[in-house]
């Protein structure tokens, strides 16, 4: 929505503008409708994107990680989502709406774990559908997870939170990665 305004104060009559009470009252029901011209109906998120947050295998507990590098695997451009060295709980596996599958590796970046044969791979398989928000936020996409694959080397297992599969824009966590570890006892 568009607000136009025929008036503009000018320094000569600034003055008298503030001394009216009318034009005060007026003044104050335009801010009204400027603040109600926003999207309060939308969340600031307005992309379905997977949350995938990290869980020890052992424990179920959220774990943080530095030695993960993350990336998308056939995506166009710079692929990576997440850097080595960066302390992570979660990470962002955008998924594109002109497909119905993506793949994504993890590779292991420490001294032991550095090796290709140990990159872990997961694949989705899904159905991207238009979700019509509201008219302050428009449509989105949506996606419905159909299947997931994945590699074992050090990633154990991944689930999905929702239990109709469906990635929606809420900030949550959409997928749980669980990563093998183990207990000093061990």
């Amino acid at each position: 929505m568009r607000l136009r305004m025929s008036f503009v104060p000018t320094i000569s009559n600034a003055g008298a503008i503030l001394r009216s009470p009318a034009a005060a009252a007026a003044g104050i029901a335009m801010l009204a409708t400027l603040g109600s011209c926003n999207t309060t109906g939308c969340t600031d998120n307005r992309s379905s994107l997977p949350l995938a947050g990290f869980y020890s295998n052992e424990t179920g507990a959220a774990i943080s990680l530095d030695i993960l590098e993350i990336g998308g695997i056939g995506a166009p451009g710079d692929s990576l989502l997440l850097a080595p060295g960066e302390h992570a709980t979660e990470v962002y596996l955008p998924l594109r709406s002109e497909h119905d599958s993506a793949s994504f590796f993890i590779a292991y970046r420490t001294e032991g774990l550095d090796d290709p044969a140990l990159v872990d791979t997961i694949s989705f398989a899904y159905d991207a559908f238009p979700y019509f928000a509201s008219e302050e936020c428009g449509a989105m996409m949506r996606y419905r997870i159909r299947a997931i694959d994945y590699t074992r080397h050090l990633l154990d297992s991944v689930a999905v939170a929702a239990a109709d599969s469906v990635i929606t824009n809420a900030p949550v966590q959409n997928l749980h990665l669980y990563f093998k570890t183990s207990t000093a006892e061990r």
